[in-house]
């Protein structure tokens, strides 16, 4: 019975499948004129899996397939993870705060888990093994290791990081985060009586309401842009100026102060100073909590929030390309947008997202021990540094050494991991360490990039490795375009005894071309 799927359903499943949308018109279609058999009454309809995959097998070349074509028949499909919908590949405290450049969860646990296939062949790891991640980003690795029954050690130059790999795994009263936050949420409420920015965005989304519904009506607009009866381009622009008179009487009438007095730092030039005196606000609210795990993890959410209000276009909310703070013509939605002017409804939304996600891993989480370390995995002492704060975990790496390494080193020239946080840097004050960064996009993609991004993840590994038992694994997940792990094996003095070849299908980059990367198994030679 597991094998037979509503209409609905079946549309989710081929698109997944052939790697385009399918409607359920398409599906019942296909029930309609016999391409595949029909299960069930009229009213009730169901498809079986199997008919449906051996139409599209016959009919359809999937998207495996055309993957293969480009990237090699070495392409191991079982390890895209393609039959897992986006909130479970973002479940539970994985979602708690955006990320860019972290691996999806399914993946660390194909490696650390205790079930085996025909290519993972033998266990590499065993319950209450301890799991080191020397470029922790978000944690990811700590989180399925809990949820594994392993201990793991987490470390990142990034303050900022490590922050966050700690609040995910951390211990929290629900009960005490609810009431702190609902008591917050009525202190802002209390603050906005004051601005008039809740009464003019109220009035301006009544004006947009009635401008698009007769300049931009949908769907019509958008079918008329696609058969290019409408100049999209000139149309918005045109629109956008004549909303913008309605626009700037509206800030006239409330005095919104919208740009802020200087733009020396992130939040000065990248929030209206509506926003800003709201997330000042908060701020002073949150660093007033007593219970620290509860200050934290409402933190998180404050950033969480902060990084949704940004004053940007929909459009450009991946990279950042100009402050804006007018209403403008929005390609993505095919209307006039508007920028943020409070942080109310962000910050409701995450604080309730955020305790429900806490709940959920609280159910699945083990008794084990995760940290991230705030160090250069280079040159750190994780016993030292554990010695004083976690003893615990200090004398367990020191009685029964580490098991192995599962981690994503960062690519070549790729991401500025401290900048993408730049906002949390700014609202905390965290210590930067840009320096430390290891193939940083401002060090782009040259010969002597790739030399220093050789060193330094060879760097790191023999590091590392006196902390690891003698028959170690160790498993790095790069997509190396330019053929540099053989090197870093070599300088580590490791040997490469497999590589995993993976399509990577959950990109947050607008490019969706055949993309995959490799995950290296590397031992002592």
């Amino acid at each position: 019975m597991q094998d037979l799927m509503t209409i609905k359903d079946a549309s989710i499943w081929a698109s997944k499948f052939i790697g385009k949308n399918v409607t359920p018109s398409n599906i019942s279609y296909l029930i309609q004129y016999g391409r595949i058999p029909k299960n069930g009454d009229n009213g009730n309809a169901v498809v079986n899996r199997y008919d449906l995959e051996k139409y599209y097998n016959s009919h359809y070349e999937t998207k495996e397939s055309r993957w293969k074509k480009q990237l090699g028949n070495d392409l191991n499909w079982n390890l895209s993870f393609s039959e897992y919908k986006e909130s479970e590949t973002t479940k539970h405290v994985h979602r708690l705060h955006s990320y860019k450049g972290k691996f999806i969860p399914q993946l660390v646990e194909y490696f650390l888990d205790q079930h085996t296939d025909d290519f993972k062949n033998r266990l590499f790891f065993s319950p209450c093994d301890i799991i080191l991640d020397p470029f922790c980003g978000s944690g990811t690795t700590l989180v399925q290791a809990s949820e594994l029954n392993l201990h793991a050690i987490g470390i990142d130059v990034s303050a900022f990081n490590a922050f966050i790999s700690n609040i995910k795994v951390g211990k929290y009263d629900i009960n005490d985060i609810r009431n702190t936050a609902n008591m917050i949420t009525k202190e802002l409420k209390e603050f906005q009586k004051d601005k008039n920015n809740v009464s003019f965005e109220k009035e301006l989304l009544d004006e947009l309401k009635i401008f698009n519904g007769k300049f931009f009506p949908s769907p019509d607009f958008k079918y008329k842009v696609r058969q290019k009866n409408i100049d999209e381009k000139l149309y918005g622009k045109q629109k956008s100026d004549e909303f913008l008179k309605v626009y700037n009487n509206l800030v006239d009438k409330y005095k919104i102060p919208l740009k802020q007095k200087k733009d020396d730092s992130f939040l000065d030039k990248w929030f209206l100073q509506v926003v800003r005196d709201e997330i000042d606000f908060v701020f002073k609210q949150i660093k007033s909590i007593k219970n620290t795990e509860t200050k934290k993890i409402l933190a998180l959410v404050l950033s969480r929030t902060v990084r949704s209000c940004r004053a940007t276009t929909h459009a450009d909310l991946a990279t950042l390309k100009k402050p804006i703070t007018t209403t403008y013509y929005c390609k993505k939605h095919g209307k006039i947008c508007k920028p943020l002017f409070s942080i109310l409804s962000w910050w409701q939304r995450y604080v309730q997202d955020t305790i429900k996600r806490v709940v959920q891993f609280n159910d699945l989480r083990t008794d084990t021990l995760q940290k991230c370390l705030i160090g250069d995995s280079r040159s750190i002492n994780i016993v030292q540094e554990l010695e004083n704060k976690y003893p615990q975990f200090s004398k367990l790496i020191k009685n029964n050494k580490i098991a192995g390494i599962f981690s994503s080193p960062p690519y070549v020239g790729l991401i500025d991991y401290h900048e993408q946080h730049a906002y949390a840097y700014d609202l905390f004050g965290f210590e930067r360490a840009d320096d430390l960064e290891i193939g940083s996009l401002s060090n782009g993609q040259g010969a002597e990039a790739r030399v220093s991004y050789v060193k330094g993840i060879s760097d790191v590994l023999n590091n590392c490795k006196q902390f690891l038992k003698q028959d170690y694994d160790v498993f790095l997940v790069a997509n190396d375009k330019y053929g540099l792990y053989p090197q870093i094996a070599e300088l580590s003095n490791m040997k490469i005894v497999n590589e995993y070849k993976r399509p990577v299908l959950n990109r947050v980059e607008k490019d969706r071309s055949a993309y995959a990367e490799i995950i290296f198994h590397m031992k002592e030679k």
